[in-house]
């Protein structure tokens, strides 16, 4: 009897299915729901946000957030030159990561040998979401690019050990990641900025997939939010913003050129000057120049009627690239009444001077530099000056994120003096009502300096912002806590003879907070000026 119920058992289950089958494919077919309604066609702007969200990917974050910019001509680019970059990367990651392994490995006996089977960063591109930008008064551009990867690499990793090899395998990587990349400081040598500072923003989305000997070691459970979290923590531990990544592309001291060291010159005296003038003796004078520096030449007082004059005057010259700057010893003769004539000239190499070591040179004069060899002419005499190089001191040089700060203050400043140093960067919406040429002077106890012009551009009618980024230097003999500096703005004109001259506007800065902090930067309204402003720079430099 058991054997004839399981055999009717097993028919009557398939008959049953059967019959269902057919039932239910009749009852699909040709019965219809009575509460079916037609579809409700609507533009999207009356749909819901959950609707939009079902219907539609994701929203790029240029549309959801107006201070991203829209960087698809970037994406478009990277597509195109990602098979390139896919090798350069790879061939730029073995140069560097097997030197390291192979270093490593000699402390454990037991592995043979770790090297890359495979290495490719796949055909997905990675893709810019979008790219913040923003401006600031230093000198330093700061980007925040939204970057997703969802890649397809193939990195297979082999490692024999005691005869035996084992292999693991990174594949689906998908990286979702926004950075902030600082370019500062900004400098006039080519790439144009001196350091890379690299932060993150928020901690970071790392997805892959992990395999070894073929197994998917991301499939136990547990293992991959355990590696996710160790992952973010760890990223973020050490590139979480304010902790940032900095890397060095070129010596900032260099590359803003700021000066390294100070040269001291004591002009003694020059001897059987050539004599230029008609009636009577020469009345010569020195001025001297370093090669490549846009400072003011130095000049000595003028000796009247004298062939062999003595000066005994002493000047201090910042002095920015010792290797190939030049100083540019020069004697003329004074005229009351039109050009001075050039009586001589002389060149001495800063490389040929022993820092710390004074050393007096005797130099014949020549007509020209480039005269320096056959010269066919009479003697125009010699000149003797006393020269002494000063490096400055590796904890002199400050380095970090605000500028460069190298100048010392000169010898002889009183104690409890100081140096300000004033830099006039640059000025927006400044305009005249006759002519827009405007030039910046700067007025310190009386004492003036003022930058050079900056005349209209050939396709502008006016030049409304000027940029100037000169420097002077004060010296004061106590820190100005309650002194001001005055700040203005004039436009100059040779053609309007009825108005030379017009204001464009004017600021007055409290210098007691430059003491305090050592330095500011900051942008000022002009005072008398409908819209202009002004960037200025100040710096205290205690002795």
């Amino acid at each position: 009897m058991g054997f004839f119920s399981t055999i009717f058992g097993i028919c009557g289950f398939g008959f049953g299915i059967s019959i269902g089958l057919i039932i239910g494919y009749f009852l699909f077919i040709y019965i219809q729901p009575s509460d079916v309604k037609d579809p409700v066609i609507c533009s999207l702007a009356e749909q819901e946000p959950e609707s939009l969200q079902r219907m539609l990917p994701e929203v790029p974050i240029w549309m959801k957030n107006p201070d991203f910019d829209r960087v698809d001509w970037l994406n478009r680019f990277l597509e195109f030159l990602w098979p390139y970059l896919d090798k350069a990367i790879c061939k730029t990651v073995k140069g560097i990561v097997t030197p390291i392994i192979d270093e490593q490995i000699k402390s454990y006996k037991m592995i043979e040998s770790v090297e890359f089977e495979s290495l490719t960063l796949g055909s997905l591109p990675p893709t810019f979401q979008g790219m913040k930008v923003f401006v600031t008064d230093e000198k330093e551009l700061i980007m925040e690019p939204c970057i997703k990867w969802a890649g397809n690499p193939n990195v297979i990793v082999a490692v024999k050990a005691f005869g035996l090899k084992a292999t693991a395998q990174v594949v689906d990587l998908q990286v979702f990641v926004l950075p902030r990349v600082t370019l500062k400081p900004l400098v006039p040598s080519f790439p144009c900025f001196a350091n890379i500072f690299v932060s993150l923003m928020e901690k970071p989305h790392v997805d892959f997939g992990l395999k070894l000997i073929g197994f998917d070691l991301m499939a136990i459970p547990g293992l991959y939010r355990f590696v996710q979290e160790l992952i973010k923590d760890q990223v973020a531990n050490m590139y979480l913003w304010p902790k940032t990544l900095e890397v060095q592309v070129l010596d900032p001291i260099k590359a803003l050129r700021r000066p390294v060291g100070v040269l001291n010159v004591k002009v003694l005296r020059a001897m059987k000057l050539k004599k230029l003038d008609i009636l009577g003796a020469s009345d010569p004078y020195v001025k001297l120049k370093l090669s490549d520096d846009k400072m003011p030449s130095k000049k000595t007082s003028v000796k009247h009627k004298n062939l062999n004059p003595e000066w005994n005057e002493e000047f201090n010259m910042l002095v920015k690239d010792p290797l190939n700057q030049v100083l540019r010893i020069k004697v003329l003769d004074w005229d009351q009444v039109g050009k001075h004539e050039k009586m001589g000239v002389s060149i001495v190499h800063i490389k040929d001077l022993s820092p710390e070591e004074a050393r007096v040179f005797t130099l014949d004069l020549l007509k020209n530099i480039e005269a320096e060899v056959n010269q066919s002419e009479k003697s125009r005499g010699q000149v003797v000056v006393e020269l002494k190089y000063k490096a400055f001191k590796e904890e002199d040089l400050v380095h970090g994120e605000e500028k460069i700060v190298t100048q010392k203050v000169p010898e002889g400043t009183p104690a409890g003096g100081g140096l300000l140093v004033v830099i006039v960067h640059e000025a927006q919406d400044v305009e005249g009502k006759y002519h827009t040429n405007p030039q910046a002077r700067v007025i310190f106890k009386g004492e003036q300096k003022r930058t050079k012009v900056e005349y209209k551009l050939q396709h502008l009618k006016r030049n409304r912002d000027p940029r100037w980024n000169e420097e002077f230097q004060f010296v004061a003999e106590e820190p100005p806590t309650n002194e001001k500096i005055h700040v203005e703005v004039v436009s100059t004109s040779s053609r309007n003879l009825l108005r030379p001259k017009e204001y464009l506007g004017y600021v007055e800065i409290g210098l007691a907070d430059v003491v305090a902090n050592k330095r500011i930067n900051e942008k000022y309204h002009l005072i008398d000026s409908k819209n202009g402003r002004i960037q200025i720079e100040l710096q205290w430099i205690a002795s």
